[in-house]
């Protein structure tokens, strides 16, 4: 059964707790698609992938940029070990648009010394952050 109070979401990174507080549900990626968390849901380990997630308190809704992580979802509570993860306020949009621009430039470059997988991580981390500023 549904808790009427929510659930502790946890949001930790290598450097911080990034976020701590009873939320009515949370949505973000994961490598198996998007994932929408109430109370009580199902326990399972999930692999999170490039995108905006949404945290859902009795006073609205707040968005982040997550880049990439695991997290961990029980009925009482999901835990989220977060590699990269930035509220809009801590992005900078010129800087996420010009890596934007810079990552769509060496996907183009067809040089055999062109990392593709890693400019396409940064395509993603750079759309992921645009994205969560609007």
């Amino acid at each position: 059964m549904a808790d009427k109070n929510g659930f502790l979401l946890r949001i930790i990174t290598p450097d911080r707790v990034f976020y701590e507080n009873q939320v009515d549900m949370v949505e973000f990626n994961t490598t198996e698609g998007e994932v929408g968390i109430l109370p009580g849901h199902i326990p399972m380990t999930v692999i999170v992938k490039p995108g905006v997630l949404c945290i859902g308190e009795p006073e609205g809704e707040k968005l982040a940029a997550l880049h990439a992580g695991f997290a961990e979802i029980l009925p009482e509570g999901v835990t989220i070990l977060a590699e990269v993860i930035e509220w809009p306020g801590e992005i900078d949009e010129s800087r996420a648009v010009a890596a934007k621009e810079r990552a769509e430039g060496r996907l183009q470059d067809k040089t055999p010394d062109t990392d593709i997988a890693r400019a396409e991580t940064a395509l993603q981390r750079a759309i992921v952050r645009i994205q969560a500023l609007k």
